[in-house]
């Protein structure tokens, strides 16, 4: 009966490892991440945007339809202008720790949204985005 136990025992210990890379596990973003170390690592990928605007996007997580992901955005200064079929294109959440963005909506309402602010976007909405950089956490 020990035998049959510990024999058990042992291979539970030897698929656990293998269980664990299977496993979902939180994604943190640590504090020498949030200071900017995100943006200098190998999962930071550069790019210039369709705006012109110099951007670092660090891409934490991605659902495997594609239709959620989160991470963190560092951009340099931008301007984009979101109008008829072109609307802004996706609904996001946005947390702002560097910088901030002016928003203009197409009824010439106008909200600047400072680093410690957060804001949330629908796809459908229209507007100009001014900014003279920022980072942000997104989602």
């Amino acid at each position: 009966m020990k035998m049959a136990v510990l024999a058990a025992l042992a291979a539970t210990v030897a698929l656990t490892p293998a269980m664990a890379a299977d496993t979902a596990k939180p994604i943190v973003i640590n504090k020498a991440e949030v200071a900017g170390g995100a943006f200098k690592g190998p999962k930071a990928k550069p790019s210039i945007d369709e705006g012109g605007a110099h951007v670092i996007d660090y891409l934490t997580m991605m659902t495997a339809d594609k239709k959620f992901e989160t991470g963190m955005y560092h951009s340099g200064p931008s301007h984009y202008v979101y109008k008829g079929k072109d609307t802004y294109g996706v609904d996001e959440f946005m947390y702002f720790i560097k910088g901030g963005i002016t928003l203009t909506s197409l009824d010439g309402t106008v909200q600047t949204i400072h680093a410690g602010e957060a804001v949330t976007i629908p796809h459908d909405w229209q507007c100009t985005w001014d900014s003279k950089g920022y980072t942000k956490f997104y989602s």
